[in-house]
């Protein structure tokens, strides 16, 4: 297992991917189950992931991304989206707690009003807001642990949403974030990694 260190100095975003590598479900749901320990605004967890494999649907997805090679030569094509309704399972995904005896019936009952009550008091231009920044989280927390496990990715905002949702049957509720190609990097394609800022350019501290 490599350290964390070591794994954000090898992560790249990758721009092209070896042929015939293919990824297996199970390789994916481990990776998943760390994703699923990423952090959440009031535990909603708002994220939800398509995986495509398939050949065909890969090519209608290149086609929706600008035609860009990486989504086709990709083992897998992932897509991020964000629930902007999610506040709505506050109940089902508290209710464990009641069981537990974690909370009692009076807590339980306030946890699921006070979540509501905000996110509606907030209006759906935060819900929006809430879905993206949430699966954000979420997206950094797949390419590393897909990294840890051996496979290269890229984070993709180039592509039309729109085509996307109807390509795959996607409900207005969901909003979609990000695409990530996924495979084995070409590694001949790589080139050099960007500038970065010096830490001076980017942070500021306040205080002692």
């Amino acid at each position: 297992m490599a350290g964390f260190t070591e794994l954000m100095k090898e992560r790249r975003s990758a721009s092209n991917f070896l042929p015939d590598h293919p990824i297996q479900t199970n390789e994916l749901n481990d990776i998943f189950e760390l994703v699923k320990l990423s952090p959440s605004a009031f535990n909603l967890q708002h994220t939800r992931y398509i995986v495509v494999t398939d050949e065909n649907v890969k090519e209608e997805l290149q086609g929706a991304a600008m035609g860009q090679h990486k989504v086709r030569s990709a083992s897998a094509v992932v897509l991020l989206l964000g629930d902007k309704k999610a506040y709505k399972s506050a109940e089902e995904i508290y209710r464990g707690l009641k069981m537990l005896k974690i909370v009692n019936e009076e807590e339980f009952s306030g946890m699921v009003e006070n979540t509501t009550a905000f996110y509606e008091g907030k209006g759906i231009g935060f819900q929006r807001d809430e879905a993206i920044r949430n699966a954000s989280l979420s997206s950094m927390v797949f390419m590393l642990a897909a990294k840890e496990k051996g496979w290269d990715t890229c984070p993709m905002i180039g592509f039309d949403p729109e085509k996307i949702k109807e390509i795959l049957k996607i409900e207005d509720q969901y909003e979609v974030v990000m695409m990530i190609s996924m495979g084995k990097e070409k590694r001949e394609s790589r080139k050099p990694r960007g500038y970065r800022k010096p830490v001076s350019e980017f942070v500021t501290y306040i205080g002692k």
